[in-house]
């Protein structure tokens, strides 16, 4: 870990120089963020780092008011933030490897610490608030440069990857307990605590809150509660959820049930269908491709499990019409300090923009494939009342079987997510391998 680090450290100076000479600035500046007390409150939400500040400096992911200082031919400056504070535990200074690696001020008192910064020439800020300092020529979030840096994000170092990488095995020891809480009969809640307890994360630790749905509940989406009650049967539990590691994310999901042969065969098929669809991948491929492929393979599934009847003939406008009532949302995305990290939709440094096509308004993810890039590939199947009364009453209704819809409705949905990173030939699937032990 030691070494991929050094080297992920080396080639974000290398692409800076670049940026430097291209955007014509002198050094960077980068703020890990601040906290604000929620409204009446003196107390604050928890800590979410600049994503900018995490990709130089993954080890302080909880530290507010820290600055990455970055300047051509020098080694990166860190400044933190360790106040006089006999409330809370404040930061010492850094032993670990890393600490070599920068030259690093603790300081007690931000504005003086700001003034003290001096650097001839532009500086560009990476910040969520402006700041004023007169010693210094600031550019706040300068746009090209922005869009520079998200566009790069997506094709990952070897240190980002294995971060990645080991969330995955972090977060399949959750998966685990969750699939035997299921078949215990474990509510929500304690599904969900225990999910914390397999992971070793604190609830504020998750990369987002965890989605534990179990039968109906399993058909929203986001699904936002945690029921303390375990309903009386156990039909389907969708467990979406994911874990940390040095500021990189896993993000996965996966579905059990029992009950119902019909809901059983179709969770085989998508898992097979999610699985040659991963398969598929490799550099050169358009992800929107990729999720179109998924509808034909979903339509495909809903024909021979017999809820579209099968003498049915559609054109494929109308057969799309179909599979999003029961796949209303995108395929993936990318992924990595951000479970949704920035940049799905631009298509080149200068921030080229391509927004999902009509027919797919929720596609995160509009890129073409190159390698490096680790994505999410989460196709769905759901029973989503409020998406069928709407197929209900178009013309498309005739051709579905109803009854069987209707029987299959308490079971929820389906979503299998898997993170994997496209290679140099196809994919590696790290959450597969997860689960296979092979991290």
């Amino acid at each position: 870990m030691e070494a991929l680090f050094k080297d992920h450290l080396a080639i974000l100076v290398q692409r800076c120089a670049a940026l430097f000479e291209q955007e014509q600035l002198d050094a960077m500046l980068i703020h890990s963020g601040s906290t604000k007390n929620y409204f009446l409150d003196d107390y604050a939400p928890a800590f979410k780092p600049n994503p900018h500040f995490v990709q130089w400096m993954p080890f302080l992911t909880e530290h507010p008011e820290c600055w990455v200082l970055i300047k051509p031919g020098c080694k990166p400056s860190l400044y933190i933030y360790s106040p006089d504070d006999f409330w809370h535990m404040t930061a010492t200074e850094p032993t670990d490897f890393w600490s070599e690696l920068f030259d690093i001020h603790l300081y007690t008192d931000q504005a003086n610490r700001l003034k003290q910064i001096n650097v001839n020439g532009d500086i560009a800020l990476i910040s969520e608030n402006n700041i004023e300092l007169p010693q210094l020529k600031i550019k706040h979030n300068p746009e090209s440069l922005m869009h520079a840096l998200h566009y790069q994000r997506a094709e990952k170092t070897a240190w980002e990857q294995r971060c990645i990488r080991e969330a995955n095995r972090i977060a399949i020891k959750g998966h685990r307990f969750t699939r035997r809480g299921f078949f215990e009969g474990l509510s929500e809640f304690e599904l969900h605590q225990g999910y914390l307890s397999a992971t070793t994360h604190l609830e504020r630790e998750l990369p987002y809150s965890n989605i534990v749905g179990l039968n109906e509940h399993a058909a929203v989406l986001h699904y936002q509660h945690k029921d303390r009650i375990a309903p009386s049967q156990h039909h389907t539990l969708l467990v979406d959820a994911g874990a940390v590691c040095h500021g990189y994310v896993a993000d996965i999901t996966r579905t059990v049930s029992q009950g119902n042969q019909d809901f059983q065969a179709l969770l085989a098929a998508m898992d097979q269908a999610q699985l040659a669809l991963v398969e598929t991948i490799k550099p050169g491929i358009s992800f929107l491709t990729l999720h179109e492929d998924m509808h034909q393979k979903l339509f495909s599934i809903l024909s021979n499990a017999e809820i579209i009847k099968r003498e049915v003939v559609l054109s494929p406008v109308e057969r799309l019409s179909i599979t999003r009532a029961f796949y209303p949302h995108g395929l993936g995305h990318l992924l990595g300090i951000q479970v949704h990290d920035i940049g799905g939709w631009q298509q080149n440094s200068k921030g080229l923009m391509q927004a999902p096509p009509e027919q797919h308004p929720f596609l995160r993810l509009t890129r073409t494939l190159t390698e490096n890039m680790v994505v999410t590939v989460e196709p769905g199947l759901y029973f989503i009342p409020l998406l069928l009364d709407q197929l209900k009453s178009t013309p498309l209704a005739c051709h579905i079987n109803w009854g069987l819809v209707n029987e299959l409705t308490p079971w929820g949905g389906i979503r299998i997510e898997d993170n994997v990173c496209v290679t140099s030939t196809g994919v590696q699937n790290y959450t597969r391998d997860a689960l296979n032990g092979l991290n």
